[in-house]
C-alpha cells in the first residue's frame, strides 16, 4: 500500500517517462510534490524501490524505471529509452528506435518494447580466470556464461573474467570478483585493462605508457610494476564493471 505522496510521485515519474522519455530531475519532483527539500524525494524513491514499484538504473544520470503502478491506475506502455539508450544520451531523440545489446550487437526491436524489458540481463561468456597478481595463461571457455544487467553495458562486445589474486585490491578489485570487460585493442594511460603478455599470459592491471614502454601497474604495494616493450603487450579489453558474490 502506497502513501499519498508515494503514489503522487510514482504517477508523476511515469507520466514524464511516457511524455518525454526522460526521468524528471529531483528538483522537478520536489516542486511537483510541493516539498521543501530533495531529501524527502530520496526517501520516497527508496520506499517505492523497496515496494517494487520503481528501480534506479545503474550508471545513468536521472534514470528511473517504473516497474508497476498501483492496481487503481492503468499502466501505459512503458518507455524504455532511459534503460536502453547509449551512455551519455540525456534525452530521447526524434525517430530513435529502441535497441538492446545482445552478444555485443545492438539489435533494433521494431516496436517490440516488451522484449527489451524482459531482456534485463544478458548472458556474457566467462573466459575463465585472470590473474590480478602474477600473470597466468589466458583461458577461453565459452561453455560458461554470466548474466549481466543491460544497464551495466554500453556499446560494443563484452565478456567476463574471474579475478584471481589480490594485486588490485586498492582499486576495489578483490579475489573472486567477476570483471566485466569491454573488448578493445587500445586504451589510454591510467585505464584498467586486460593485457596479454607475449601472447600467452594475461593479467588485469592499470596501464601506464612511459615513452615507448608499457607499464602494467598493480593497485597493491606488495606487488611491483612490470615494464615491457610495446611489442610484448596486447590490450584485450578494458574494465567496464564488477560483480561480487557474497557467501
Amino acid at each position: 500500500m502506497l502513501t499519498r505522496k508515494q503514489n503522487e510521485l510514482l504517477m508523476f515519474i511515469n507520466k514524464r517517462l511516457n511524455d518525454d522519455g526522460v526521468s524528471p530531475s529531483f528538483d522537478e519532483m520536489k516542486d511537483a510534490l510541493r516539498l521543501k527539500s530533495k531529501s524527502g524525494i530520496h526517501r520516497l524513491i527508496t520506499g517505492l524501490e523497496e515496494r517494487g514499484f520503481l528501480r534506479r538504473l545503474a550508471h545513468r544520470a536521472r534514470a528511473l524505471q517504473v516497474l508497476k503502478l498501483p492496481d487503481t491506475a492503468a499502466m501505459p506502455a512503458p518507455n524504455v529509452t532511459p534503460m536502453l539508450a547509449r551512455p551519455g544520451m540525456a534525452e530521447a531523440r526524434e525517430g530513435f528506435v529502441p535497441q538492446v545489446v545482445r552478444g555485443g550487437e545492438r539489435l533494433p526491436l521494431s516496436g517490440a518494447i516488451q522484449v527489451a524489458i524482459e531482456a534485463q540481463a544478458l548472458s556474457l561468456p566467462l573466459y575463465g580466470r585472470i590473474a590480478a597478481g602474477t600473470p597466468i595463461e589466458a583461458l577461453r571457455d565459452n561453455s560458461t556464461t554470466v548474466d549481466v544487467p543491460v544497464a551495466l553495458l554500453g556499446s560494443g562486445a563484452h565478456y567476463c573474467l574471474e579475478i584471481q589474486g589480490d594485486s588490485m585490491v586498492d582499486a576495489g578489485i578483490q579475489n573472486g570478483d567477476i570483471a566485466i570487460i569491454k573488448s578493445a585493442d587500445t586504451a589510454e594511460t591510467g585505464e584498467i585493462v586486460v593485457a596479454l603478455i607475449d601472447d600467452t599470459e594475461a593479467t588485469l592491471k592499470r596501464l601506464r605508457k612511459k615513452g615507448a614502454s608499457i607499464a602494467l601497474e598493480p593497485a597493491n604495494p606488495a606487488y611491483e610494476t612490470r615494464i615491457f616493450g610495446p611489442d610484448r603487450v596486447k590490450i584485450q579489453g578494458k574494465l567496464a564493471g564488477l560483480y561480487r558474490r557474497y557467501h
